[in-house]
């Protein structure tokens, strides 16, 4: 919204409408009023609640203090911030950016369970995951990141020569007779 033109000299009144901050506050608008580019006459609610929630004094100060060019904007900053503060007294902005921030956070979870339903039925599809496997996932206490790796290869079985002299592969012939007792196969404790 620009300045209004009027083919008065710079420093008269406004006889045209005054803007919605004059208009709240009951004074004249001159020409140079810092609030009538950024509060239309038509949306008096706005600088109302910026009104409420600042004070008059306070938005034109803080108005000047930013470049011209990026007035509007911060005007438009202040309405939005008043209207949640006004909604929300305690937290304000920051109930409002939290409970995103929570909404965010909810979604990239469902985004997330969502990927691996997907990869879930693309697996079964290509029958890489058995049924017992599907049936865990389903329950959603596990889910898929990768395909699970192939099974390793059993060992291959030792080599068995009849001319090695270790006695670590030969059997013993001998067994011993257990079944008895006597004083050797009880051990002593004592």
């Amino acid at each position: 919204m620009g300045r209004r033109h009027t083919l008065s000299p710079p420093g008269t009144l406004n006889t045209i409408t005054p803007c919605a901050a004059c208009k709240l506050l009951r004074r004249r608008c001159a020409q140079e009023c810092p609030f009538s580019p950024y509060f239309s006459p038509h949306e008096p609610q706005k600088f109302a609640s910026v009104h409420k929630v600042f004070g008059a004094s306070n938005v034109s100060k803080m108005l000047m203090e930013v470049p011209e060019s990026q007035r509007a904007d911060a005007a438009n900053s202040l309405v939005y911030e008043a209207n949640v503060r006004l909604r929300d007294p305690v937290y304000g902005c920051m109930g409002a950016i939290s409970a995103l921030q929570h909404q965010v956070q909810s979604l990239q979870a469902e985004v997330h369970a969502v990927r691996a339903e997907l990869l879930k039925y693309k697996y079964r599809e290509a029958n890489f995951i058995p049924s017992s496997l599907v049936a865990l996932l389903s329950s959603g206490a596990v889910s898929v990141a990768a395909p699970p790796p192939p099974p390793q290869p059993p060992p291959p079985p030792l080599p068995t020569t009849s001319t090695s002299t270790s006695s670590m592969y030969t059997q013993l012939t001998t067994t011993a007779d257990y079944t008895t007792i006597s004083n050797e196969n009880v051990s002593y404790f004592g």
